[in-house]
């Protein structure tokens, strides 16, 4: 089952954001076969991160949860908000 796990960052936390990227590429690995695509939301004018979608296949909802919870990006408190929400893919590439 594909998940979106939506993330949207705290207001100032582009430093957090660097600082832990490292980490948060480290957890991604061992997802890599199964995240179908991911990356940054951009401040509007900007190439500032200000969020995140990762779009992954996982067994349920509460593994998607789990995914997002142990992300190093949300153990340092960086997310303002977090959502989970099954996603379908209609269109194909």
């Amino acid at each position: 089952m594909h998940f979106a796990v939506i993330c949207k960052d705290r207001p100032g936390g582009l430093e957090l954001r660097a600082r832990t990227r490292a980490d948060h590429l480290v957890y991604l690995e061992p997802y890599r076969d199964r995240i179908l695509f991911a990356g940054p939301f951009l401040a509007a004018g900007s190439d500032n991160s200000i969020g995140g979608l990762i779009v992954i296949d996982l067994p349920d909802l509460d593994a998607a949860r789990a995914f997002a919870e142990g992300d190093p990006y949300a153990v340092a408190g960086l997310f303002e908000t977090v959502e989970v929400l099954p996603w379908r893919k209609v269109i194909p590439s």
